[in-house]
């Protein structure tokens, strides 16, 4: 994809989430009726997953099927696109447990990218927390797992999920998901904070002009995670139908489930985001410590991820198609009891994506995201600390909202690189 097309892609963000503050007035709903436009938009947003996954998966089998710069190019856009729908969708973790258990099946990461593939010589040949850190399972009809001989013969989705994934019960060991497949589509990235993405070349998947041996299997891996992806998403498109177990799950006490969304923004914002995938990122600078660290992907994943805990308030959602989204939401049953407090969330959530929609601005004009976490970069580390700040700022709100509406205890999750930050370098 050309820098001119991913900027068009930011720029309908920011519209997009610019829009996701303003809701229609209407009368106060009240939590049933917000959790079931709550579980509508999760239907929603897990439809367009899995519909820009299948369009992923179709440019796969191009690839595979004529190796080229041109169909390599268009895959790699393909996933760029996929990620949107998907990152909007990360809001509906935490709070509902279905989703959480499910979630590390598509989005775990970091990974030990030895597992999959060949790797740089920089990247060293063994860890001692991981014996299957070099395995290279592409190169490897027979591997190791817990000191026993396992059949990698046949890459098959199956294998991937239920012999591979988080082999040896290492959570490093990701073998599935969008990750995978973005590490198989761009490779590497060894460009440190410098300029630059993983650049594999498309003939690492041309059996005619193999480079880097293994091009056969390296295309079946590639083909069965690509699969793998689809047919995960498909699982939660169901869980989230009118009758599916995860809209069941979260309407059946109204006040558990506006619990449950409170807690998916709280601890998004706080915890996973602010915390785990950006400060930890900014207190290292190390260009490993970013979301998409294989395509330089991030800032758009981090950017949707805001418009997602945003739209869980608004109950506003653009779907892939262009089609919007309203209904009774949360901000209109905290503003039915609190107006100001509804105010000052919109204002604290509006203050957050303006700070994202800086910092997706940087990286498509001036440079990319594991180059603003560089150290001695000051005004990068100064642009994802604002984002940063946002996000801990609305947290705040959040944790006001959840008072205001007397739900009880609800745990919020934490980060040393927010709440012990010396822990880390320990």
């Amino acid at each position: 994809m050309t820098r001119k097309s991913i900027l068009g892609a930011t720029v309908a963000l920011v519209a997009a989430s610019a829009a996701m503050i303003a809701a229609p007035a209407r009368a106060a709903p009240d939590a049933a009726q917000v959790l079931k436009h709550y579980a509508a938009l999760a239907q929603a947003k897990y439809e367009d997953s899995l519909s820009t996954a299948k369009v992923l998966d179709a440019a796969i089998d191009a690839l595979i099927d004529n190796p080229s710069e041109e169909t390599l190019k268009a895959a790699r856009a393909a996933w760029i696109k996929a990620r949107v729908p998907y990152q909007q969708s990360e809001v509906y973790r935490f709070g509902n447990p279905i989703v959480d258990a499910w979630e590390g099946k598509v989005n775990a990461w970091p990974l030990d990218e030895g597992l999959i593939d060949y790797v740089d010589g920089a990247y060293g040949t063994e860890s001692d927390e991981n014996a299957l850190y070099v395995a290279n399972v592409i190169a490897s009809p027979q591997i190791k797992i817990g000191g026993k001989e396992v059949d990698a013969s046949n890459i098959t989705p199956e294998f991937l999920a239920e012999t591979l994934h988080e082999a040896g019960e290492i959570e490093a060991n990701v073998a599935t998901g969008y990750h995978a497949i973005e590490f198989l589509l761009w490779g590497q990235d060894l460009n440190g904070t410098g300029p630059g993405a993983g650049n594999r070349p498309y003939t690492d998947y041309d059996p005619k002009n193999c480079t880097n041996g293994s091009c056969d299997r390296r295309a079946a891996y590639l083909k069965a995670a690509s699969a793998l992806l689809v047919s995960d998403l498909q699982e939660m498109v169901a869980a989230w139908q009118p009758e599916g177990e995860a809209t069941k799950a979260v309407e059946k006490d109204p006040k558990a489930g506006i619990a449950a969304i409170l807690t998916g923004m709280g601890s998004l914002s706080y915890g996973e985001l602010a915390g785990e995938r950006m400060k930890l990122g900014v207190l290292l600078h190390d260009p490993e410590e970013e979301h998409d660290c294989f395509s330089d992907n991030t800032h758009n994943s981090h950017l949707n991820d805001a418009i997602g805990i945003a739209s869980a308030y608004t109950g506003a959602y653009t779907r892939v198609d262009g089609t919007k989204m309203t209904g009774p939401s949360l901000s209109e049953l905290v503003a039915a009891k609190d107006p100001a407090l509804d105010t000052e969330m919109k204002a604290k959530l509006e203050k957050t994506l303006s700070a994202m929609n800086a910092m997706a601005k940087r990286a498509e004009t001036i440079e990319a995201y594991d180059q603003m976490i560089g150290e001695g970069n000051t005004e990068g580390n100064a642009t994802v600390q604002a984002a940063i700040d946002g996000l801990i700022d609305q947290t705040k709100t959040i944790e006001r909202v959840i008072a205001s509406l007397d739900l009880g205890t609800v745990e919020l999750e934490g980060s040393d690189s927010l709440d012990n930050p010396e822990a880390v370098f320990q």
